[in-house]
């Protein structure tokens, strides 16, 4: 073969040479290479030359002009009509100035939503489980870059109507103060410091790093002292007390304002310190404007401002709702009130002056999104189709959904299960239910991939694996007969895929099964009929019985963690859901995710819901010990935390403690660990947390490895906040700890490895 290689190669090389045309080519080659470089220069010089003289009809228009002077071009522009509807959430276009219509709704909480195809992650409560704040920031960014081709796509066709646009209103970094709330399942939790790490690397995902352009604008809500009830949300008013108020429900607003740069603020229906949260002055300008130097847009819930005088009954007409938003600094209404802007103009409730400066932050967002620019300007014009749901995301939907499951409950060691069961019986009724993978806020995929059809996928094609529904999700069994339980006996292991759902626990309006509007107040348990179709088959059935719960919220465990030998919490797992749970099952994935929230033993725990003060509220103030704890989650492998360092012992304000601690993989299996760092500090006259989460890390380590993890506490951090809402520098000793859980004998009993402590003196 290569001789033969070698005499084409000859014959070709000799005909090449028979006539010797190279200086004729070389020749040649020169002309066209500086005939190529002159009409390339004339080309260049002819496109600055026509760049230069490029005129656009309005000032406003021309991407080179600085921003300010385009804004306040196209405010000078616009008639006080024109001006009051751009500060609607679907705002008209004004043909004669060439500016299209913007819808300004547009919903990503765990994923583009209600816009047709798109990757969904596991809801937000469940994200929270995972203490993984990368892998926020990941998901955060595939959202937004689905979210920019869906635009652009969008765009194309014409639609610029509501879900179709580039201003998202997410996160929610509400604080989750009670288990009752229906819509915890949309925040990061209990904690004022998770919910801050959380919500800040979600926000920088969804709106990028750009310096001239926002990849997407994101929106910190609903601000706030806002977290149920549902039915009294429009009427409600909020009196925490002042430490309350800076200690527990403000910090997340504060670190999306400052270390984020969140786009918007959403204002809340509520009341707070009596006066309505989007027609407070105290609020959105003494704190959120002049404390914490917010830049950009607020925009009010929707409806919140015709609440004013429908319900709060702090005016008496539209047009002095409208005037009150404005004047407070509302630049963007969700609803009808500012309809009536006009009007309130030329009534003298408020000045154009007023209109004026609020339009010009708001237009700003428009500018920096890049919705006045020609489209290719922006990095993202060319995002397409492609990028979404495609297999990257899909993947990374999958990682989160195993990441977020939470082990509760693991005796003798009955998981992971082997993939070569003979006999698999799974049961119950979210085995198949496509709704528990969504949440609420949610997206839609075309590859939902239910429990039952991940487990099927993963064990061999030589088990027999049987499957029922067993019991509807919460109404009562009818017919007398039921071939589930019957079926129960003589397998190698019973899946019981049972939990609440977005039927009953969610937003007003929206959870059609909820008799208080979406809350839980009244009831925590499982519906009884689960409670019942559990009993049965640990009656029927020796096999080992594992319990795979869903849901946004605390469950109410006593009676039924006794029924199973272990029990996985899943949350609302997200479209890939299925494999997650599958891979934890199976033992693809060793279980790491932590409870973003407390779950008491029973509603009897818990203070009044209308009760907005923390006191025994969340593990940095219930006195009782609960079901479940704070940051706790069990693993297939056993971690040691053996040693505990500090930078110093003795700091002042103006330091930095860093601190260290060892921590080992002592199992046989390969495993992700969080590792937690709490502060507790007893002061005098004042009410402190038991303990208050300050750093957290999740690591992989693998069977037998060791590793040195290091947190860094800035002074902030060590401040406590005193009763008139002010944080403090108090001298006297700090309780440093380190370990998988919070800190506390509950925690140990239920098989969280011992953690570890050391002392440190504030000067």
């Amino acid at each position: 073969m290569k001789q033969a290689c070698s005499k084409e190669k000859t014959k070709r090389h000799e005909k090449i040479h028979a006539v010797d045309f190279r200086p004729v080519q070389f020749g040649i080659r020169r002309i066209k290479i500086w005939a190529g470089l002159f009409v390339l220069t004339f080309l260049i010089a002819a496109c600055r030359q026509s760049s230069s003289k490029i005129s656009y009809p309005y000032p406003f228009m021309d991407p080179e002009k600085p921003l300010e002077e385009r804004v306040q071009d196209l405010i000078a522009r616009m008639t006080l009509e024109e001006k009051c509807s751009q500060m609607r959430f679907n705002s008209p276009a004004i043909e004669r100035l060439g500016i299209p219509a913007y819808n300004w709704w547009s919903e990503a909480l765990h994923g583009v939503a209600r816009s047709g195809k798109a990757t969904v992650f596991p809801q937000c409560i469940g994200l929270a489980a995972t203490f993984d704040d990368s892998l926020i920031h990941r998901i955060a960014t595939a959202i937004s870059d689905e979210a920019r081709a869906k635009f652009n796509i969008a765009q194309r066709l014409g639609n610029r109507g509501q879900y179709a646009g580039l201003t998202f209103w997410s996160p929610n970094v509400n604080l989750f103060r009670d288990p009752r709330w229906g819509r915890g399942q949309e925040t990061w939790g209990e904690d004022p410091f998770l919910t801050s790490r959380m919500g800040v690397a979600f926000v920088k995902g969804m709106q990028g790093n750009h310096p001239r352009y926002l990849k997407t604008g994101a929106c910190a809500k609903h601000y706030v002292v806002h977290s149920g009830p549902e039915k009294d949300r429009h009427t409600f008013n909020a009196l925490p007390s002042k430490k309350d108020f800076f200690e527990t429900y403000t910090p997340a607003f504060k670190a999306l304002v400052q270390e984020a740069n969140v786009e918007a603020v959403m204002c809340a229906y509520n009341r707070t310190y009596d006066w309505p949260c989007c027609g407070s002055k105290y609020l959105l300008q003494d704190i959120l404007r002049k404390e914490w130097g917010f830049k950009n847009h607020i925009v009010s819930d929707c409806g919140a401002i015709m609440d004013f005088h429908l319900h709060h009954r702090v005016t008496k007409s539209p047009e002095e709702s409208a005037a009150l938003a404005a004047n407070s600094g509302v630049n963007l209404n969700c609803g009808e009130a500012y309809l009536y802007l006009a009007e309130a103009v030329k009534k003298g409730l408020v000045s154009e002056k007023t209109i004026n400066e609020n339009l010009a932050i708001l237009l700003r967002t428009r500018f920096k999104l890049g919705l006045f620019d020609p489209p290719t300007l922006n990095p993202w014009h060319a995002l397409g189709e492609e990028v979404i749901e495609c297999p990257a995301h899909v993947a990374l939907a999958r990682e989160a959904a195993a990441k977020s499951v939470v082990l509760l409950k693991n005796n003798n060691h009955v998981l992971p299960l082997s993939k070569n069961l003979k006999n698999l019986y799974v049961i119950g009724p979210h085995a198949a239910n496509v709704d528990i993978l969504l949440g609420n806020y949610n997206g839609i995929s075309k590859n939902m991939v239910t429990i039952l059809e991940g487990i099927i996928a993963r064990v061999s094609p030589g088990t027999s694996v049987n499957y029922r529904l067993g019991c509807m999700f919460s109404q009562p069994t009818i017919n007398p007969i039921n071939y589930a339980i019957g079926e129960a006996y003589g397998n190698d292991a019973i899946i019981a895929v049972c939990g609440i759902s977005p039927l009953i626990e969610g937003e007003e309006g929206e959870s059609i099964l909820s008799a208080e509007k979406g809350d839980r107040i009244s009831n925590m348990r499982l519906p009884q009929v689960q409670i019942d179709l559990l009993k049965a088959l640990r009656k029927a059935s020796r096999s080992p019985l594992i319990l795979v719960l869903t849901g946004g919220s605390p469950i109410e465990m006593a009676g039924v963690d006794t029924l199973a030998d272990a029990i996985l919490y899943v949350w609302y797992p997200g479209q890939e859901g299925g494999n997650g749970v599958a891979d934890v099952l199976f033992g693809d994935a060793s279980p790491a995710g932590r409870l973003p929230i407390t779950f008491p033993v029973s509603i009897s725990q818990l203070p009044d819901f209308n009760d907005y003060s923390m006191k025994n509220r969340t593990y940095r103030y219930m006195q009782e010990d609960p079901q479940y704890p704070f940051g706790f989650g069990l693993s297939y492998s056993r971690f040691e935390y053996r040693q505990i360092s500090v930078s110093k012992k003795e700091i002042t304000s103006r330091d930095t403690l860093v601190v260290q601690a060892t921590v080992g993989n002592t199992g046989a299996v390969d495993a992700d660990e969080v590792v937690q760092l709490y502060t507790s500090q007893k002061v005098e006259g004042l009410e402190c947390p038991k303990y208050s989460l300050k750093g957290f890390r999740r690591i992989h380590l693998k069977a037998g490895e060791t590793r040195q993890v290091a947190f860094s506490l800035t002074p902030e951090q060590l401040k406590l906040v005193n009763n008139d809402g002010e944080y403090q520098w108090i001298p006297g000793k700090v309780t440093i700890t380190v370990g998988g859980a919070s800190p506390g004998k509950r925690s140990l009993e239920l098989g969280a490895p011992q953690p570890v402590e050391t002392m440190i003196e504030l000067k």
